[in-house]
Formats: C-alpha cells, sequence, structure tokens
C-alpha cells in the first residue's frame, strides 16, 4: 500500500505565454514535514495554489491518498482534507475563536457554539496549542490568530496542511512553539507542506526539501543529508556565497540624533513613545520587534511623512558640519537640506514605485526635477534602469515593461537598487528582503554592507533574527512603539532579543544605552 499523501504527476501550468510551472512529477508521504524551496518565481506558491484548489492545472494529474482528484476550488480542496494556511488570515476580529471556526460551515440544524468549542479544546489538547476558545481575535497576538487559523483547517478534517511562509511575523519562542506543534501533528499522521525562505528554519523542521528551479522540479532530498549551502546551491543552480562578511565600524560619526520622539496618529493612538537613539555613518544599526511595533511609523517619522507630537531628529550634515532639526519639514524640505533619507517601505507598489510605469520611469520619478522645461531626460534614467537590472540580475523583458508584471523580488531589487543609487548618507531599508530568495537576499545584504562601507548610516529593518546578529553592528529592539533596549550584534543572542520584543522596559531606556 502506498505511503504517499499526495502524487503529482506532469503538472503545467502557464499564464499566457508564462509556463509557472513545467512537467513537474512529486510526492507528498503520510506522516512527513515536507519544505518547499526555490528561487523568486520558481513556481512555488503556484504549485502549493494548484493543491489548495486557487488554480487547476493546464496538464497532467493530482492524487491525493492514491486516487485522482480534481480540486477545482478551496472546497474541492477541503473536500480531499487538504487546507493552505496564508500568510494574511482570514478572521473576523470581532467573532470569537468558536465562531471564526464555525463561520460557514453547514451542520444538521443549529451549530452549537458550546459543542465546537468543546472540539477545539480536545484539538487544542491533541496538538498542544494554548488558546481560549472564546477568546476574541482583536485581543490576539498574531501567532494566537495564526493559532485559530490552524485549527480552523484541522477542524474542517484536514490531513495536508500547506503553510506559506508561516514564521514571518513571530519571534523565536512562539516559532518553537509552532515546530513544536506541527511536529506533533506529523507524528500523528498529518502531512505538512511548508513554503519558507528560511533555510534554518527548513533544517531545524522539515524531514525532506523539495527544490525547485524556474518552474521545473529539480528533486527532493533528505533534510538530514542536506546543507544550507548544498540547498542553495541546487536552487540556482551554482554556487553561492552564504557569508555576510561584517567588517569593523569605521569613522563613526552621529549622523541622526533622535531625543524622546512620540508619534500620534489621528485618533489619538500612540504610535511611538519617547524614542531614543543614534545613529551613525559606517555602521549598520539594526531594529528588531514583532509587526506593527512602530517600526514603520519610526521611519516614517525620520522621513518627514509623520508628524512629531514631541521630540527632535537632529541630522549632523557631513557637507556644512551643520545640526538641522528635521521636526515639522516636509519630506522635501528634508531632501532640499541635502538630507537623502532613502526609505524602502512595507508596500513595494503602494509606496514605493508606480506598478504602470516601466524600471526607467521609476527611476525618474526620484529625478524628475532634471528635467529643463517641459522635457525630461531619460537618458541618466536609462542607464540607471540598465544597471540596476545587470547588477541586481533582475528579471525583466526590458526596461519598459510595467513593474507590476514583475514578480514580486524582482520589483522588490528595482525598489532597493533606485534607493541605494541616491547616494544616501542615511539609508533606512524597511524590509528590504521580504519576499525574496536566498541568493537574492545575500546580494541584498552586500549592497548594504558596502553602504555602510562608504560611509553611509544603514537603518535596517528585518524580520529574521539569525540574519540581523550576523549584519548589524547594534540591534535596537521595539515593543509597542518604545524601545525595550539597544544590545551589540556581536553578542547578542536570538532568544535575548525575542524576550525584548514581547516584553516592554522596565525602565526607561537612558540616553548613554541609546547612543
Amino acid at each position: 500500500m502506498s505511503n504517499a499523501a499526495i502524487e503529482l504527476k506532469g503538472i503545467t501550468k502557464r499564464f499566457g505565454s508564462i509556463t509557472a510551472n513545467k512537467n513537474i512529477s512529486m510526492t507528498v508521504a503520510k506522516g512527513e514535514i515536507l519544505s518547499i524551496l526555490g528561487e523568486n518565481g520558481s513556481g512555488k506558491t503556484t504549485l502549493m495554489n494548484m493543491l489548495s484548489g486557487i488554480y487547476h492545472p493546464d496538464e497532467g494529474q493530482i492524487f491525493v491518498d492514491g486516487k485522482e482528484a480534481s480540486i477545482q476550488s478551496p472546497k474541492d480542496a477541503f473536500n480531499y482534507k487538504i487546507g493552505m494556511i496564508h500568510q494574511h488570515f482570514k478572521l473576523v476580529d470581532i467573532l470569537t475563536v468558536t465562531e471564526n471556526v464555525i463561520l460557514g460551515l453547514k451542520g444538521e440544524g443549529k451549530l452549537s457554539i458550546k459543542k465546537s468549542a468543546a472540539k477545539i479544546k480536545e484539538i487544542c489538547d491533541m496538538y498542544g496549542f494554548n488558546i481560549d476558545p472564546m477568546k476574541k481575535i482583536y485581543e490576539m497576538s498574531v501567532s494566537e490568530k495564526q493559532t485559530v487559523e490552524i485549527i480552523k483547517v484541522i477542524y474542517r478534517g484536514a490531513q495536508i496542511l500547506i503553510l506559506d511562509e508561516p514564521t514571518a511575523v513571530l519571534t523565536p519562542k512562539e516559532t518553537e512553539n509552532l515546530f513544536n506543534i506541527l511536529r506533533n501533528m506529523r507524528d500523528d499522521g498529518k502531512s505538512i507542506i511548508i513554503i519558507t525562505h528560511k533555510l534554518n528554519e527548513v533544517m531545524a523542521l522539515s524531514d525532506k526539501v523539495a527544490v525547485l528551479r524556474k518552474g521545473e522540479y529539480i528533486g527532493t532530498v533528505l533534510t538530514k543529508d542536506a546543507t544550507e549551502q548544498s540547498l542553495t546551491e541546487m536552487m540556482v543552480g551554482k554556487k553561492v556565497s552564504l557569508n555576510i562578511e561584517r567588517t569593523e565600524p569605521h569613522d563613526c560619526e552621529n549622523r541622526l540624533v533622535l531625543t524622546n520622539v512620540s508619534v500620534t496618529n489621528k485618533e489619538g493612538v500612540q504610535l511611538l513613545k519617547n524614542v531614543s537613539f543614534t545613529a551613525k555613518s559606517g555602521e549598520i544599526l539594526g531594529i528588531a520587534g514583532i509587526a506593527g511595533s512602530g517600526q514603520k511609523e519610526l521611519l516614517e517619522a525620520i522621513a518627514g511623512l509623520q508628524h512629531l507630537k514631541t521630540g527632535s531628529i537632529i541630522y549632523h550634515d557631513p557637507k556644512t558640519g551643520k545640526e538641522e532639526d528635521l521636526r515639522n519639514k516636509t519630506p522635501l524640505q528634508i531632501r532640499d537640506l541635502g538630507v537623502r533619507l532613502s526609505f524602502v517601505p512595507e508596500d513595494r507598489l503602494g509606496m514605493g514605485l508606480v506598478g504602470s510605469m516601466g524600471i526607467t520611469d521609476n527611476m525618474m520619478l526620484r529625478s524628475y526635477k532634471g528635467g529643463k522645461g517641459m522635457f525630461l531626460h531619460r537618458k541618466d534614467p536609462k542607464d540607471l534602469a540598465d544597471k540596476i537590472i545587470k547588477e541586481l540580475e533582475v528579471v525583466t523583458p526590458g526596461t519598459e515593461t510595467p513593474v507590476r508584471k514583475l514578480s514580486g523580488g524582482n520589483i522588490q531589487k528595482v525598489l532597493v537598487g533606485r534607493e541605494i543609487a541616491a547616494a544616501p548618507t542615511v539609508f533606512m531599508a524597511a524590509y528590504p528582503v521580504r519576499g525574496l530568495d536566498i541568493n537574492s537576499s545575500y546580494l541584498i545584504y552586500n549592497l548594504l554592507n558596502a553602504q555602510k562601507e562608504g560611509g553611509t548610516a544603514v537603518i535596517f529593518v528585518g524580520e529574521d533574527l539569525d540574519v540581523l546578529i550576523e549584519l548589524c553592528d547594534r540591534i535596537l529592539v521595539i515593543c509597542h512603539g518604545q524601545i525595550s533596549g539597544i544590545v551589540d550584534g556581536k553578542s547578542a543572542t536570538k532568544e535575548d532579543i525575542g524576550m525584548m520584543m514581547t516584553n516592554l522596559p522596565t525602565a526607561e531606556v537612558k540616553e548613554g544605552d541609546a547612543q
């Protein structure tokens, strides 16, 4: 009797002239954790979307428990006991856990909240979930919401679970708790498929690793027989260096000094409270925190996009030697001062780039004043676009292709390349490798190091604590809009930073600690 939970045979999926998946044949066994690896655009998500009923293959067959399956919708996928947990949760905030879990289910007569809550409690006890079935969603942390999504698919009978980047917004402790739960589910005979870019997590959790490259299946290996280096080489088809060489900071001078910065939104909710720290030239200052802790608002305050309620942001101009208070200045005034605060936002196509424009036109957005009269010079932006495409290995038909037609990873490369090309004295990068494959990520890390070596003050907001520790000279930890502490990158541990990410400071951070 076959041990295959899912078997794919000759799966091909096309979008117009683009072949996202080509003749993929692979197997997922019962009672195993399989990681799916591949570069951006390699077809991982497309393949999983066919298993979860979002897409339908143009060619090939899908077998579930040895029988051919026709999965035309997410409802069909559930009928085959396949459930997918996406990065963006689909929960109703004002409802309880139990109400969210049974929402949309059909039963004989009226569904019993009490009986459903009892069943949810049984699931929690079986796998190690720590959740109150009657708790409201809006009262929950990100990790608790993710737990509800997992419980929801198990409650509906899923035996095959697909998780897309499940640890993207979790602390190290929450990640380990999730891994323990997934191992318990595997031991109960469930099949777990994980899409992730974090190779250290692949090595720690999975039993096997399946690798895709440019839409084609390369192979499946036992995790115990693999290394991060060997998996990366399978992904990209060549040898790749996975070393972040952190050089000693030199010629460090104060570039930005924030003192007691507080920001409140229009509804009166405090977003930042008494934030004080210094960013220095020739170093990388990392910012760690659970998603939504104030990282975005902090960078926006520096860039002039958030109004300060209290405090000051002093910029030390290396050209004039003067100090400039950036408070209450518009973003354009800040740039006119010669302060090149390059900002890589979380929303690439919202704040960062214009999707309908090509790469050349998006380069011109930063330098439109260079035109004379009613005409704009296109040669320099075109040269810059060609340079970014070549150096960052951007996959695009040409410089005039609308950026919305590029993959998420290639859009990110265009955005980061444009910002770095502005030659800033302070470079703020919010999640510059979010959604990038391992090879592209290391290319960005090397670019950040090059900026540091050139005397730029780099402020790097990242999700991966391993990278923050390996890349950054100092790491500022933020929790609920306040600084929990600032630690040295060389001596910091993930556990210490994780604790600081979830705990407000017991005392105010002293000015000396924030330097």
